[in-house]
């Protein structure tokens, strides 16, 4: 029974140590072989692999993935203006030397997110200093992305570490002067304002005097043009009075008798001093004859 025991226990230690020299790799993953302090085999292959057991040797993963360090507060940079500005920025990285990365910060992530905070500042550092509010908020910002990244990559890869990309996600004025940049942004707009204004008036003026013009024009053509027609109408009419009245000038002289007579009795109150025998009634004694 003792035999039996002491077998069982055998096998578990051996299984025990087995499985101690056994371990898998992940796709994601580096994994760094090391035995007290010092790196024997950087594996990056997936699958099962071996080592000695430890204390002998140890075994420590590494994400091969693409990562991402976020500044929580936004800090403060000076530009060549001499302006404080607060930018909030994000780098993303990753591990493409595993022995140096973990000579480096022996496999520490924190330390390896601070030291890649230090670097990013110090880039951000020197390039806001060379340019002015315009170039970092709007004029140049792909230009200061661009430069940022490529000073850091050569102090990253003194690290293990390659920088994929580098962000800024706000930039913003400091608390202090916020006030006066608002007041001058919009005394600014004001005047931009003011000048459309202006020049929207002119040009209202301007339209307005041009189609006064073409309408006095179009009517002084067209009045030209209605007295034109008026008088050919006219002379016409007249001709044609001639030829009617005189084939009989007798009905002519009748005719303009009543127009004269329709003009002057046209209102029941108005009252004529006249001789009934003058030359005006005779259509009236005799208006067969005119006698």
């Amino acid at each position: 029974m003792n035999r039996i025991a002491s077998l069982v226990v055998s096998i578990f230690l051996a299984l025990l140590l087995l499985s101690s020299t056994m371990f898998v790799v992940d796709q994601r993953q580096y994994a760094i072989v090391f035995a007290l302090g010092e790196v024997k085999e950087v594996i990056s292959t997936p699958g099962l692999h071996f080592k000695l057991p430890p204390p002998f040797q140890n075994v420590l993963t590494l994400d091969k993935r693409v990562l991402t360090i976020d500044t929580q507060d936004a800090d403060r940079f000076i530009t060549a203006e001499k302006k404080n500005l607060q930018i909030d920025s994000y780098v993303k990285w990753r591990i493409v030397e595993p022995r140096t990365y973990f000579v480096s910060f022996g496999g520490d992530e924190s330390r390896a997110r601070d030291r890649m905070l230090q670097i990013v500042k110090a880039a951000l550092n020197d390039e806001i200093n060379k340019r002015t509010v315009h170039d970092v908020i709007s004029g140049e910002r792909g230009k200061v992305m661009e430069a940022i990244r490529t000073k850091m990559v050569g102090e990253a890869k003194q690290i293990g570490v390659e920088i994929v990309d580098v962000r800024l996600k706000r930039v913003d004025y400091v608390e202090q002067i916020n006030n006066s940049v608002y007041e001058r942004m919009k005394a600014e707009r004001t005047r931009v304002a003011n000048e459309t204004r202006s020049t929207g008036n002119a040009e209202f003026e301007q339209i307005r005097a041009d189609a006064d013009k073409q309408r006095a024009e179009i009517l002084a053509e067209a009045y030209k043009e209605a007295g034109r027609i008026q008088g050919e109408g006219d002379a016409k009419a007249a001709q044609i009075y001639s030829q009617a009245f005189g084939k009989n000038p007798e009905f002519y002289k009748f005719y303009r008798s009543l127009e004269a007579y329709k003009a002057s009795f046209k209102n029941h109150s108005d009252v004529m001093v006249v001789d009934p025998n003058s030359e005006f009634f005779k259509y009236f004694r005799s208006p067969s004859s005119g006698k």
